[in-house]
Order: structure tokens, then C-alpha cells, then sequence
């Protein structure tokens, strides 16, 4: 029976096509996470905490597990100045673990959601589903249409 939570429960009320994988429970790297349900890591998206260091919405941008996050590419998108947020900050923000933190999870939480423009190269990519252990996969313009993300290139390798 694969693995149900909030996110899951909230996708399957929107009819959204997805389905939920089932992850060891300790935290994963994406690129581990990837290797364990045996897909390309550029289809799994690993999500990011950031702060705009004038103060106001923390934005969650996700990238593919291999590449790092562009914070000045993220900036110019937003136009803002931004730094990376500590573990223990992004956990804070977002009420969830470290590993589990979705933007999935976060929506109508008041967070911009930024996702890197190489997630549209695929029918279908991978990303937390919101509790480390749960892994979502759905068509990536499914997953802008639910969270109202922009689309910008923010990765680099």
C-alpha cells in the first residue's frame, strides 16, 4: 500500500495524477533518494530554503539533486536579495524536517515557490512529499499549477 499523509490526501481530493514512493525514514540526499527508486537524478528536485534578507515571504526554490542553487539567478527572479536559510531556519519556517520540506506541504503557507525551468524537460518529476520517507512523483506543470511557482532557470552544476 504506498504511503499516505496530508499531501498525499490533498492530491488525490484536487485529482491530481501522482504517486507517492515510500523512502527509508532517515534523511536522504536527493541524488541517494533518486539512486534508491532507481531514477535519474536530474528528475529528482530537492527544495531549498531561502530568505529575503530585507524580511518578508521565505521562497522555496527547487533544483535538480545534482545541481546547487543559484541564489543570484533566484534573486534576479524575484528581485530580491537573498541568502540560504540554516537547517534549524528552514525547519522553523516551514514546520517540517529537513528532508520532507515540500512546497507540496507549504501551500497557502505564505511561501513564493521558484522551480528551475529543467523540471519542464520531463513528463514527470520526483520531490518530497512532505515528511522525510515519502517521495512524490507528478507532472511538473501540475506541480506549478498547485503551487502557483514561478519558472526560471536557478540551477547551476
Amino acid at each position: 500500500m504506498p504511503p499516505t499523509n496530508n499531501v498525499t490526501r490533498m492530491l488525490a481530493a484536487k485529482k491530481v495524477a501522482f504517486a507517492a514512493h515510500e523512502l527509508p525514514a532517515e534523511k536522504l540526499g536527493g541524488e541517494e533518494a533518486a539512486a534508491y527508486l532507481g531514477v535519474p537524478a536530474q528528475q529528482m528536485f530537492k527544495t531549498i530554503v531561502a530568505v529575503r534578507t530585507s524580511g518578508g515571504k521565505p521562497v522555496l526554490a527547487l533544483v535538480p539533486a545534482p545541481a546547487q542553487l543559484s541564489l543570484k539567478a533566484l534573486g534576479r527572479a524575484l528581485d530580491a536579495k537573498l541568502q540560504l536559510a540554516s537547517l534549524a531556519q528552514a525547519e522553523q519556517l516551514t514546520g517540517l524536517q529537513t528532508g520532507g520540506i515540500s512546497p507540496l506541504a507549504l501551500i497557502g503557507k505564505g511561501f513564493d515557490t521558484v522551480l528551475d525551468q529543467s523540471a519542464l524537460d520531463f513528463e514527470t518529476i520526483y520531490l518530497s512529499g512532505g515528511q522525510r520517507g515519502i517521495n512524490i512523483s507528478m507532472n511538473p506543470k501540475d506541480l506549478v499549477a498547485l503551487t502557483r511557482a514561478r519558472v526560471v532557470g536557478i540551477a547551476e552544476s
